[in-house]
């Protein structure tokens, strides 16, 4: 296995595409860890096999701002096999594999930028390269984007003129990123179809519920060495994500308390036996602090201020700005300082101590390794055949946010099915009639 890395990184050491990646010399170690992966996720492999015969991407300029992980290569991959000339960039500074990146400039062409820990201007530069293509072979740019979080797409907005002239469409595979393209559609301003596949039933199921709810704790466990049985778990949203990471705090052994403003998630929290309360209140009874709700200051100075000494306070949003950082900083007059890798220490004016897990960026990322290959395989494969859909209905679709379509949904979720070995049943005859029946 990795003879045949090695042998795949060097063989375009003489025709590299643009690319920042922090060292090419990764390269092998990346290829081990995109074969890995690659073995946990059948669907998309099922879907590569398909493109590599068909090609239905054939000459297509994709553009994808996605986190630039082992599973992220295989989805590049699996639209390189249609057709595809896709262009790479990170969605979050500190969840990209250096490795990984390397990987795919030697062994696949790909145009990525993407580093580890990149600053905020490094990181809008990369965006910006995305728009226009870094060697001038495709000045319009790209026709089909890929997002998470929509800084893509959003940017090229800004932008206009001859990027957005040339878009075909995109897919958006965040809830925060839904939430930004539907402000543009509600001003009339949203310029292209753009596919949710952060809505469809097996992203839902698969990436929010399991796929975070794991995810997410093994970054605070790895980051902090916690026991989380016995403690106070406090998860402030209570959305698919936020669900899973509540029955899986459950299941280590804590407490959970759920925070919510939307009443009916708030019924389902108490139903499902979670105390249910507001932050102010929780505030001072939890001991592990967890945002999932895609908005910003949801645990801010009023908060703080009530926490027990030793709290640790943790993001799964996909925005850093869930905690009020600032606020947070102004309280900590007797300083802060990292006490961990990924682990800061505020100590407020009486002495008590608040602990920040990978400075309040996704943690699941920041600090592990992201989801799951087996739950990316689902999420990847909405993506590889959203954006066949957006090239096969070109015309088709109207400017707006679009469900991905139900028989793309069923399919994926037929594929995972058969890949587990996992057998349902058909209706017969006489119970299709039944169910199309008025009577």
């Amino acid at each position: 296995m990795a003879r045949a890395a090695t042998a795949r990184t060097t063989a375009r050491r003489g025709d590299t595409p643009p690319h920042d990646v922090a060292d090419l010399a990764l390269a092998p170690d990346g290829e081990l860890r995109i074969d890995w992966a690659a073995g946990q996720m059948p669907v998309l492999a099922q879907i590569r096999s398909r493109f590599a015969a068909e090609r239905p991407l054939d000459g297509i300029r994709v553009s994808a701002c996605l986190h630039v992980t082992a599973e992220t290569a295989n989805l590049v991959r699996t639209l390189s096999a249609g057709g595809a000339r896709v262009a790479l960039c990170s969605a979050n500074p500190l969840s990209t594999q250096d490795d990984v990146a390397a990987a795919l400039v030697l062994g696949d062409g790909v145009e990525v930028r993407a580093r580890r820990g990149e600053d905020v201007d490094t990181y809008v530069q990369h965006v910006l390269a995305l728009l226009e293509t870094g060697d001038g072979s495709h000045p319009l740019g790209p026709q089909i984007t890929l997002d998470d979080g929509a800084d893509l797409l959003i940017t090229a907005h800004a932008r206009g003129g001859e990027v957005l002239d040339g878009l075909i469409g995109g897919t958006e595979e965040t809830t925060t990123g839904l939430v930004r393209l539907r402000r543009l559609q509600d001003e009339g301003t949203l310029r292209c179809p753009v596919l949710a596949v952060n809505e469809a039933r097996t992203e839902r199921a698969l990436n929010d519920r399991h796929g975070t709810g794991q995810s997410a704790l093994d970054g605070i466990v790895r980051a902090s060495n916690v026991l989380l049985a016995g403690n106070t778990v406090v998860v402030v949203g209570y959305g698919w994500a936020g669900l899973g990471i509540a029955e899986r705090a459950r299941g280590a052994g804590a407490a959970v308390i759920v925070c919510e403003i939307d009443p009916l998630r708030a019924l389902e929290a108490r139903m499902a036996g979670y105390e249910v309360m507001p932050a102010l209140q929780a505030a001072e009874r939890g001991n592990v602090f967890i945002t999932v709700t895609g908005s910003r200051r949801v645990l801010r100075r009023e908060h703080f201020e009530r926490m027990k000494d030793g709290a640790l306070l943790a993001n799964a949003g996909h925005f850093d700005v869930e905690l009020d950082l600032a606020e947070l900083g102004e309280l900590a007059t007797g300083g802060h300082r990292a006490v961990r890798p990924l682990v800061e220490e505020y100590r407020l004016a009486d002495g008590r101590r608040l602990n920040l897990l990978a400075h309040g960026r996704v943690v699941n990322l920041a600090a592990a390794e992201g989801h799951p290959a087996a739950v990316m395989d689902v999420s990847f494969a909405l993506q590889a055949l959203g954006v066949e859909q957006l090239v096969v209905r070109r015309g088709e679709l109207v400017a707006g946010v679009h469900p991905v379509p139900a028989a793309v949904d069923r399919e994926v979720g037929r594929l995972k099915l058969a890949a587990l070995g996992v057998e349902i049943d058909e209706p017969t005859a006489e119970q299709q009639d039944y169910r199309q029946s008025w009577a």
